[in-house]
């Protein structure tokens, strides 16, 4: 069985799950603006490790989502 090659940055991946996570369970608690806060901060962090891992697909989800979160706060 081959060794599969892991990925530089796993510590930012896995600090932006763990804030993914963390602002998910904020909204079940209906914690507004807070997990809106989390989402922004959480995208954000995975955009960038998208940058560093050159993966355009996540640079472009996590982007558009960031902008969603931030047009809901000045709309709301």
């Amino acid at each position: 069985m081959s060794e599969v090659a892991q990925k530089p940055y796993q510590w930012l991946a896995w600090l932006s799950t763990v804030a993914l996570i963390a602002s998910a369970v904020m909204a079940s608690l209906d914690l507004y603006p807070y997990y809106v806060i989390g989402f922004m901060i959480s995208n954000t962090m995975w955009t960038i490790v998208g940058l560093l891992w050159r993966e355009r697909s996540l640079v472009l989800m996590n982007t558009v989502l960031t902008g969603i979160y931030i047009i809901g706060m000045i709309v709301k």
